[in-house]
């Protein structure tokens, strides 16, 4: 028996195109010869499709491509993921399921069991779980088709399993010879090699069956799905990995198969794919051609501006460079360097005129008054209103530039620099954006040495660097994750050897800039813990760890 994963990059709602993709790599698999395509969670679809699940006609549409779909199996089986009624007189309206599809028929639907709502999930505000657990038979074996979450759930793996029930043991305890997975899992950095990978071959293991996963691929808004689409024997082996953030078709022949070497990456280079594939899709997908991209000199922007180009081309990335008075020439320099680097189109236009007049219109309103982060700010907001208004007249999409170590302590200007439609770096903490800049850098000089080598600073004033008022970032970026990504409280982040007084202000700062995060834009997840919809904190509280 030969079973094809279908590794596909969908895009929410486009139900044509999202189904002639599907039909086309069902005619793929029937070509090599495939028994079985198996295709990712609502494929239908795409995910994560969010509160579109409470238009009906957004259902309806989708079972009437999984119609389409059906048609299209003549001489294959598939399994699919789509949205479902649910035809029970109570509960939520839909189901997320998976239709088994043989003979041009859906002889099985099979429900997710299991609803995540943490992180960036919140399925159960949709779904309604499984009622029955249940098998489905071909070609002699019996096959345990679950959905993504229903996976996640093992006592023996994990230390605190989420849910009283685990779909797989049940599959299991009803004779299935095979699990199949089909799954919109998002990328972080390190998930797969660390945690999903080893869960799926304890299960395999554990279970002695064949499992078989299968991932989508590709950017959704502000989440990037890698693919890696996997095949595990019984022993608990992978004998074939799908490509990494590329769409791919994977067959296996369950009876004799042949391990095949999966190319593995390190954790920058899954970084920098994951950006890139996030920044191509989101453009992409929000009807975008060209980027522009406030450039300062800096490293921040720099590499923005470096992923872009891999991304979409440098026909399609335009840099501005926007002087004023504290802009040093070295700066200027460098971001001069790079575009002729990169080969991008830029344009200089210089603010210390407009921000002249702004000090002169305010100057009665701050008679006596020293200058301050007020007028510091002010530049930055001229900044922004000039990049949105070539956004505007010429229809680009503008990327912010500020980093996730920034965003975090609020080192960042409302409606200045956060003003765009995309923040590429917002959960690459600065210490990665460094890692990135090298990378990038690793076979030619893209990225000028001396973005990289100068000293972090905003040039806002004279003589200004991000260390006045920042820790190095190299401690401001562990004591970040500490507190982000693993939760820990004040005084287990000083244990781990850290100032307290620096712990504090830092913290502080955190907390205290929440407002500012709910209004940046949105931006790619490539960490455990990003910024928005998965980290929901109230704006207005007073608890301190």
């Amino acid at each position: 028996m030969k079973i094809a994963l279908a590794q596909i990059n969908q895009t929410v709602g486009d139900f044509q195109k999202n189904t002639e993709k599907i039909c086309s790599y069902i005619n793929r698999a029937r070509i090599q010869g495939a028994n079985l395509v198996v295709f990712p969670e609502l494929a239908v679809t795409g995910y994560p499709p969010k509160d579109l699940l409470d238009i009906p006609s957004f259902i309806d549409k989708n079972l009437q491509a999984l119609d389409e779909i059906t048609h299209c199996t003549y001489g294959i089986s598939a399994i699919v993921g789509f949205v479902d009624k649910n035809k029970q007189p109570y509960g939520k309206l839909v189901h997320n399921a998976a239709a088994f599809i043989q003979d041009q028929k859906i002889v099985s639907v099979h429900h997710k069991s299991l609803l995540p709502t943490y992180d960036v999930f919140d399925e159960y505000r949709y779904f309604e779980p499984a009622h029955t657990i249940f098998p489905g038979e071909f070609m002699g074996n019996a096959l345990g088709i679950s959905i993504c979450e229903d996976i996640w759930n093992d006592e023996e793996f994990w230390t605190r399993p989420l849910y009283e029930t685990d779909p797989i043991e049940s599959l299991i305890s009803q004779k299935a010879t095979i699990i199949i997975n089909i799954s919109s899992s998002p990328f972080a950095v390190e998930k797969h090699e660390k945690i999903r990978l080893p869960m799926l071959t304890h299960d395999a293991r554990k279970y002695r069956v064949p499992l078989l996963y299968v991932n989508q691929v590709g950017g959704n808004d502000e989440l990037v799905f890698d693919g890696n689409s996997s095949a595990i024997n019984a022993e608990g082996k992978l004998i074939a990995q799908a490509a990494a953030f590329e769409e791919d078709l994977m067959v296996i022949d369950i009876e004799n198969p042949v391990q095949l070497q999966a190319k593995a990456y390190t954790p920058i280079e899954t970084v920098h794919k994951a950006l890139i594939v996030g920044l191509r899709d989101y453009a992409a997908k929000c009807g975008f051609r060209n980027v522009v991209i406030g450039l300062s000199g800096g490293i921040d922007s720099a590499v923005t501006a470096a992923l872009a180009v891999e991304s979409l081309g440098s026909d399609n990335v335009i840099g501005v460079l926007m002087p004023s008075q504290f802009s040093s020439q070295s700066s200027i320099e460098d971001a001069v360097k790079l575009s002729r680097n990169l080969l991008i189109p830029y344009k200089i236009i210089p603010i210390e005129g407009i921000f002249e007049t702004y000090q002169n219109v305010l100057k009665p309103e701050f008679e006596g008054m020293s200058f301050d982060i007020t007028e510091e700010n002010l530049q930055a907001r001229i900044r922004g209103n000039i990049i949105m208004a070539l956004s505007n007249k010429y229809g680009y999409l503008v990327l912010t530039t500020g980093n996730k170590s920034e965003l975090a302590v609020g080192y960042c200007t409302l409606y200045g620099d956060m003003s765009g439609g995309l923040a590429l770096l917002s959960d690459v903490p600065k210490t990665m954006v460094y890692e990135l800049a090298r990378y990038i850098n690793r076979e030619k000089e893209i990225i000028p040495q001396n973005s990289m080598s100068k000293a972090p600073s905003a040039e806002l004033k004279p003589n200004q660097f991000d260390q006045d008022t920042l820790p190095s970032y190299d401690i401001l970026d562990t004591i970040l994750k500490a507190y982000i990504e693993d939760t820990k409280c004040i005084a287990e982040i000083i244990q781990m050897g850290f100032d307290e007084k620096i712990v504090h202000d830092i913290i502080r700062k955190v907390n205290r800039n929440e407002y500012k995060r709910r209004q940046a834009a949105p931006g790619i997840k490539v960490t455990s813990k990003a910024f928005g919809s998965g980290r929901r904190m109230p704006i207005a509280h007073k608890f301190v760890s």
